[in-house]
């Protein structure tokens, strides 16, 4: 892409990340009216100011045609819908995932034991079931303290998200981090990709590793407790004790040395009483670490975990309405759903007010002063 000579050159939307996304429309069909440039810009402007499909997207740039001209030419005018979703369902979502990683690592400054959740999402809007298209599923790295997606990798239709994890870790620079993953990720493949990248993990098990999880409750009956780390929570109505409990004496724990970096494993339990009943419940989870046996590190990591759900998938869902979207053909839900994170990301960033993200939203919509400061431009 060619961007003009008086664009801003620190605009982290439009640099040298952004630079080389190919376009996918064929060469031979000449020049195009809408360059994928302008295409991209008006796209990650409208959703910045609450524009969740591509009739709405067009719909801001002609409303907001005369504000776009200020960094663009937009010669041609506004592409349709039609032109939108034919472009972005052409266009190399793997090549744009690579451009929004680098354009985030620009951005990120981890600090020593930060927490990288990550999780899958399923698009639903993305399901086709007149062609028999099932649904994408995408696999997400969220830096918990910063509050932001690292990025992404599709799940193949006929894989999982084993395959997909290694997949995204490659793509990452996790050096001093700490890796958090559900059941799904406790493979030793998994384990060995996250100490490749100089990290450390902290994996739960469960029922899909069940000679692991019978071994690491043993574990915790026949060895004394290294650290332990123990919280209370009021909220919700309910009131929450956690103990977080550390053994780092392995002898007894077959194949052991198949798990990379493998030093300790980790019992939590849950107590959760019901203010207004009085009622309760018990839970425990079982993991396995790469860490030295911090009780207290540890329990923060796995309560970090859930910022992926709670900050990542919640707002792409209520605020984005991404499981309401209908972006069915080709690339085009899943190049949507980086557009989107790449909206979260601008937004978060934002900090001169206090107002929600919906709320943002709306003022980007309104005020043109205010969106070319998300857009940093």
């Amino acid at each position: 892409m060619t961007f003009p000579k008086n664009f801003p050159k620190k605009s982290p939307v439009f640099s040298s990340f952004f630079a080389d996304l190919e376009d996918p429309r064929r060469t031979s069909q000449g020049n195009h009216l809408y360059p994928l440039h302008e295409i991209l810009f008006l796209s990650i402007a409208a959703v910045v100011s609450g524009m969740d499909s591509w009739t709405t997207i067009s719909l801001f740039g002609r409303a907001k045609v005369d504000w776009l001209r200020r960094f663009f030419p937009f010669t041609n005018g506004i592409p349709s819908h039609d032109v939108l979703g034919k472009v972005f369902a052409a266009l190399d979502s793997q090549a744009f995932s690579r451009c929004f990683v680098s354009w985030v690592e620009s951005m990120v400054q981890f600090t020593s034991g930060e927490v990288v959740s990550i999780d899958g999402k399923t698009l639903r809007g993305s399901e086709d079931k007149a062609n028999g298209k099932s649904a994408l599923h995408v696999v997400s790295a969220f830096a918990t303290a910063n509050g932001l997606c690292l990025g992404q990798v599709k799940v193949d239709s006929k894989s999982n998200e084993i395959t997909a994890i290694p997949e995204l870790l490659e793509l990452l620079a996790l050096k001093g981090c700490i890796v958090t993953l559900d059941a799904m990720g406790c493979q030793k493949n998994i384990a060995g990709a996250i100490k490749k990248k100089e990290a450390d993990y902290v994996l739960m098990v469960k029922g899909n590793q069940k000679e692991l999880k019978d071994q690491v409750e043993k574990l915790f009956s026949i060895n004394p407790v290294k650290a332990a780390y123990s919280s209370n929570e009021l909220g919700h109505g309910r009131i929450e004790h956690r103990l977080c409990e550390v053994v780092d004496q392995l002898e007894f724990l077959d194949k052991k040395e198949e798990w990379p970096g493998l030093t300790a494993v980790v019992r939590i339990t849950s107590e959760r009483i019901i203010k207004q009943t009085g009622k309760g419940t018990t839970e425990t989870r079982y993991y396995i670490t790469s860490l030295k046996a911090d009780a207290k590190l540890i329990h923060d990591a796995v309560r970090s975990h859930w910022a992926v759900e709670n900050n990542l998938h919640w707002s792409l869902d209520v605020i984005f309405r991404e499981d309401a979207s209908l972006k069915k053909k080709d690339h085009s839900a899943l190049n949507f759903n980086i557009i989107a994170k790449m909206a979260l990301t601008l937004i978060d960033q934002e900090k001169s007010t206090k107002n929600s993200k919906p709320s943002k939203r709306h003022l980007a919509a309104l005020d043109d002063t205010y969106r070319a400061k998300i857009l940093k431009i």
